[in-house]
């Protein structure tokens, strides 16, 4: 019988060798996966194969209440979790490691609907005239700002780029962006005049000054002051310090670049396919969350200027 280490482990390979998967996904499957071999082989299971169903709804509710060495986790978080565990079991069937699935019945719960939060044009503004163009790491925070914001891409998409991936599109405005979304799935994206400006003046102006001071320059587009390609981590300070410096008293994530980029195409009149295409989202459904945004923004404009809205 195929041990629960061991199929977890060929899983997460066939999710990143096979699949694609981002490293960020394969970590977290690797994080559910292994709390749930731990919980199995507390209860005295050891093989994929004697895994049962109330096995998989006791895990599942034992990450919802928690015990005394942890507390229970947020619907969403176990809805993660459900989700890796039957993605585990379906795997173990296709592979003959198990003649059952003990996981298709147990459905995950749902997730409460959670709207995007976007800043509105004013503040967005404030944010991408933070940085300091009369330095080299302004310029790569500039190019990073206006790229996230003027392209809607996910900042893990972004952070992929290499030099040689945007050369041609700043000789050639008609040449889109070529990111790679989840799974590897390619999509083309315009470079807009405010975006392309940013990038060719970090090109021109700040990377080679922050080559000439590093040790081992890469390839990346994106670096960092050791030349070395920026991380997710340093992405999300580099917005959380611009939201701070613009005074806006919320938090900001390149995911909230991201949300306002479609929510303000949405406000724009764009149509939610074209929006759910530069966005690279599989279903239009995650896309339509934003139109919910853009609604409730209609409700408030409504109720603060119509004289009989009250």
């Amino acid at each position: 019988m195929s041990s629960l280490a061991g199929v977890v482990a060929a899983y997460l390979d066939h999710l990143e060798a096979e699949v694609g998967a981002s490293a960020h996904t394969v970590a977290a499957y690797r994080r559910d996966l292994g709390r749930y071999a731990g919980w199995l082989e507390a209860q005295g299971v050891s093989s994929i194969a004697e895994v049962e169903a109330e096995h998989v709804a006791a895990f599942a509710a034992w990450l919802r209440s928690g015990d005394a060495s942890r507390p229970g986790l947020a619907a969403s978080s176990v809805a993660r979790g459900v989700a890796a565990v039957r993605s585990l079991h379906r795997f173990a069937v296709r592979d003959g490691d198990a003649s059952g699935d003990p996981a298709a019945e147990i459905a995950p719960p749902r997730r409460a609907k959670r709207l995007p939060k976007a800043l509105s044009l004013d503040q967005v503004q404030a944010v991408l005239a933070v940085p300091d163009l009369d330095t080299p790491m302004g310029l790569r925070d500039a190019a990073l700002l206006e790229l996230l914001y003027g392209t809607g891409a996910r900042v893990s998409e972004l952070l992929a780029l290499d030099v040689d991936d945007v050369s041609a599109q700043l000789e050639d405005p008609d040449l889109g962006l070529r990111l790679f979304g989840k799974g590897r799935k390619e999509r083309i994206v315009p470079l807009g005049s405010y975006a392309r400006a940013a990038l060719g003046a970090w090109l021109v102006r700040g990377r080679p000054a922050m080559i000439a001071s590093a040790r081992r320059p890469g390839p990346a587009l994106l670096l960092n002051a050791r030349g070395a390609r920026l991380s997710r981590q340093s992405a999300y300070n580099i917005l959380a310090a611009a939201g701070e410096s613009a005074g806006l008293g919320v938090a900001v994530s390149p995911h909230t670049l991201r949300h306002s980029f479609a929510t303000h195409l949405l406000d724009g009149g764009a149509d939610v396919r074209v929006v759910q295409e530069l966005l690279g989202h599989a279903s239009v459904a995650t896309t339509q969350l934003y139109t919910l945004v853009t609604a409730e923004h209609l409700r408030e404009v409504f109720v603060s200027a119509h004289p009989r809205a009250r």
